[in-house]
C-alpha cells in the first residue's frame, strides 16, 4: 500500500493512500466501510503491520464508485512528510556504504577503515520537512551545505534483542530521506550539528509498505542537484543491511512503531568530490529510491 500525509486548502494534515493514481481519504474510507481507520500515520503504524492486509482486502471489494467522494486528483493535495513529527530522534547510519567510506576517509576526519558495527546518530524530529519545500542553509552556522540519498525503513512494532533472521518482521515499509548534512559543523567527531539542522531531513513522498517492495536489499538510489546527477548506486552494497541494522540497534535500546532509521549514503556526496561540491541558494535537489518515488527541495540561504 502507498500510504501519503496530505492537505488540502480546506483541510488540516490527513491520512491517505494511492488508489487508481488518486489521493483516497483514509478515516473517510474507513465510515464507508463501517470500519474505524485513524487520520494520521503513526496511528495507523500503532494498530500493526496486519491492518494493511484488511484494508487492502476491504479496498478490492469497495465498488469503485464508492471512492468518488472520497477522493482527491494528485494536483489537488500538498503531500507532506509521511510522518511529519517523529515521536523520537530519525536513527542515522554513518558511513554504511563502502565507497562512501572510503571518499569520507579522503576529506574528512573518518579513517577509512570499514566499521565493525554499525555507527549511529540521530537526527531530531524537527529536522523533518516534505517534498517541494525549502532546505534552509544558515550561513551563519555553515557554508558546507551537502547531499546524502538514503533508503529509510518505518518500525512497525516494539522490538527489544531482535535477532537478525526476524528482523523483516518489525519493519512497516519505507520511504526517502535527504540527510542533508552541514560539513564545517562536525564537532570533535560529534555528528548531530552537522546532521539536526531544522528542515536536515526532507522525507517522502510516500511511505510504502513492506509487501510492496519484494527485496528492500536491491533497490536503486540516486540523487540530482540541479539536474545533475550525483549519486547513484543500489541497497545491495549496503555494508550492514536492514537485518543487521534491526539487530544492532535493538540490542542498544528498544524499536517502537513509528521509529525511522535512515540506512546510509552511497558514495557521491560533495564533500567526496575533487573539488568539494556544496549547495547554495536555489539549488535543487531530487532524491530518488526506486519503488517509492523522488523528493524534491531547494536550498534557501539565510
Amino acid at each position: 500500500m502507498k500510504l501519503l500525509t496530505y492537505k488540502t486548502q480546506d483541510t488540516e494534515p490527513r491520512l491517505g493512500f494511492i488508489h487508481n493514481n488518486q489521493v483516497i481519504d483514509m478515516e473517510d474510507f474507513g465510515e464507508i466501510s463501517n470500519f474505524p481507520l485513524p487520520n494520521d500515520m503513526l496511528d495507523l503504524i500503532d494498530m500493526g503491520y496486519e491492518i494493511i492486509a484488511e484494508i487492502t482486502e476491504m479496498i478490492s471489494e469497495t465498488p469503485e464508485n464508492f471512492f468518488e467522494e472520497i477522493c482527491y486528483e494528485m494536483d489537488e493535495v500538498t503531500i507532506l512528510a509521511p510522518i511529519e513529527k517523529p515521536r523520537k530522534n530519525i536513527i542515522g547510519i554513518g558511513l554504511n556504504y563502502t565507497e562512501h567510506v572510503a571518499e569520507s576517509a579522503r576529506t574528512l576526519d573518518t579513517t577509512g577503515k570499514l566499521p565493525q558495527k554499525p555507527i549511529i546518530f540521530s537526527k531530531p524530529p524537527t529536522t523533518v520537512t516534505s517534498t517541494n519545500t525549502e532546505i534552509i542553509k544558515n550561513t551563519k552556522l555553515t557554508e558546507q551545505l551537502d547531499w546524502e540519498v538514503e533508503l529509510a525503513v518505518v518500525i512497525g512494532k516494539k522490538g527489544k534483542y531482535v535477532a537478525k533472521e526476524d528482523a523483516m518482521d518489525y519493519v512497516f515499509g519505507y520511504t526517502v530521506i535527504n540527510d542533508i548534512s552541514a560539513r564545517d559543523c562536525r564537532r570533535e567527531g560529534q555528528w548531530i550539528v552537522s546532521k539536526g539542522q531544522d528542515t536536515f531531513a526532507p522525507m517522502g513522498p510516500i511511505l510504502v509498505t513492506k509487501d510492496e517492495i519484494e527485496n528492500p536489499h536491491n533497490l536503486n538510489l540516486s540523487l540530482k542537484v540541479n539536474g545533475v546527477e550525483k549519486q547513484n548506486s543500489n541497497t545491495k552494497f549496503l555494508l550492514f543491511n536492514i537485518n543487521d541494522l534491526i539487530e544492532d540497534l535493538s540490542i542498544v535500546f528498544t524499536l517502537e512503531p513509528g521509529d525511522i532509521i535512515a540506512t546510509g549514503t552511497p558514495s557521491g556526496v560533495g564533500a567526496g568530490r575533487n573539488p568539494q561540491e556544496w549547495m547554495y541558494d536555489g539549488d535543487v535537489v531530487e532524491a530518488t529510491v526506486e519503488g517509492i518515488g523522488t523528493i524534491v527541495n531547494t536550498v534557501k540561504e539565510i
